[in-house]
């Protein structure tokens, strides 16, 4: 009884093992691992009762439109997995996410617009992902960052007008990869992608061209072939801008920054300031040509105090030391980022530059006068930090006769100089 019973639970397990859809054949290969054959069988879906020990899953050449979420639970030890030329345009995120075994996954030959990224990144053993001949428009950054043994990459044949910078930068076994055939916008954003080909290891496989659609300027050429003279990362300098020499003031310090900035495409103006007591991001002008402030509305209430240009000059007026912090020029464009900061102060004293001087020996004398034409400041010292000291003598009758406060301002600078500049 024991030997029959033990045969019946052998044969149950066998059963098991090589349970298979009738629109399949399955077979185990001379390696262990069971095959399931469900090529050119026209069906509409995954089919339903493979066996959960299938680790070769073909399903090529069928009507499969979608791929729902599970799609493939039954089958989690799967490590080749092969969809190609279907029909599938829509793929429901999870639908890859258990997949943990996963080393080859193709699905080429579909209309796969949008795809849930997210699933990847449990497939870390993923090492050939082919995604060619889909309508692809875009790619997240972050698309492949846990894939650190995907080999192969197949993304030609879609409709990828740009890539992120960064988007192979998380490939450390990527040897082969091919993205030929894209409408590529070769706009300074691709700049990298240049730079990138020139200096990689990886074979970018030659099987169509890489071309330039737009602009018109570069259509028909290689996007490698990017003149280098289009897109040229931003420069900054940042001018502390004062005619207050000895100057008497009644309403209060208008501080003056002046942020000039260079490159191709010409680069965006933005600032960050941090004071003690809030953070502030201003990306863009918020007064007009005409010198007026934008309508109420347009600018938010935290920047009211910031008057920034469209020239890259900030003024703010009544500055006090509240206003006192870190004020960063951002110069922004396709290729890149730079940035300069100052530290700003502001002290009183009876004799603002010796008490200062005698506080912090290393700081910059500029003769107790402040600067004219715009002071330069450098970015190569440590901290570099724009004190504003000013004198105020006891009172002053103003022209009603009343007693006023008298601002006489000078400037001193705690650096190398005073110019930033990057």
């Amino acid at each position: 009884m024991r030997p029959l019973l033990c045969c019946l639970g052998i044969a149950a397990l066998l059963g098991h093992s090589l349970a298979c859809p009738s629109a399949c054949s399955c077979s185990t290969k001379k390696n262990g691992r069971l095959l399931a054959e469900c090529a050119y069988k026209e069906l509409p879906e995954v089919p339903r009762g493979l066996s959960p020990n299938v680790s070769i899953l073909t399903l090529s050449a069928n009507r499969i439109g979608r791929l729902r979420q599970g799609a493939f639970a039954e089958v989690p030890e799967v490590q080749s997995l092969w969809l190609g030329y279907n029909q599938i345009s829509a793929v429901e995120p999870g639908a890859f996410a258990l997949l943990a075994q996963l080393k080859n996954l193709d699905l080429s030959h579909n209309k796969i617009t949008d795809f849930p990224w997210q699933d990847l990144r449990n497939l870390s053993g993923l090492q050939i992902l082919k995604m060619n001949n889909n309508r692809l428009a875009g790619l997240p950054r972050d698309a492949f960052l846990a894939l650190k043994d995907l080999r192969s990459l197949w993304l030609n044949d879609n409709e990828l007008t740009t890539l992120a910078e960064g988007t192979f930068d998380n490939l450390p076994s990527l040897s082969q990869l091919q993205i030929f055939n894209n409408p590529f916008n070769c706009s300074c954003k691709v700049f990298w992608l240049k730079r990138w080909t020139e200096n990689t290891s990886v074979s970018i496989t030659k099987g169509g061209a890489t071309l330039c659609v737009a602009p018109g300027r570069l259509k028909g050429r290689a996007v490698t072939d990017i003149p280098d003279h289009h897109c040229v990362a931003p420069s900054v300098q940042l001018t502390y801008l004062s005619n207050l020499d000895n100057t008497v003031t009644y309403d209060g310090l208008t501080l003056t920054l002046h942020c000039s900035v260079a490159g191709s495409p010409p680069p965006e103006i933005r600032w960050k300031i941090q004071t003690s007591s809030r953070g502030i991001e201003i990306n863009g002008p918020n007064v007009a040509r005409d010198g007026n402030a934008f309508p109420p509305g347009r600018v938010k209430q935290s920047q009211e105090r910031f008057l920034v240009f469209k020239n890259g000059t900030m003024a703010i007026p009544k500055f006090s030391k509240e206003d006192e912090g870190i004020y960063t020029c951002l110069a922004v464009n396709d290729v890149g980022t730079r940035e300069v900061s100052v530290n700003v102060a502001l002290a009183g004293s009876e004799n603002p530059a010796e008490d200062l001087l005698q506080d912090d020996p290393q700081a910059s004398h500029l003769g107790g006068q402040s600067c004219y034409k715009g002071d330069e400041m450098d970015p190569s010292g440590a901290g570099e930090k724009l004190v504003i000291v000013y004198h105020m003598p006891r009172e002053s009758k103003s022209k009603a006769g009343g007693a006023v406060p008298r601002l006489q301002l000078g400037t001193l600078l705690l650096a190398l100089g005073i110019v930033l500049c990057w």
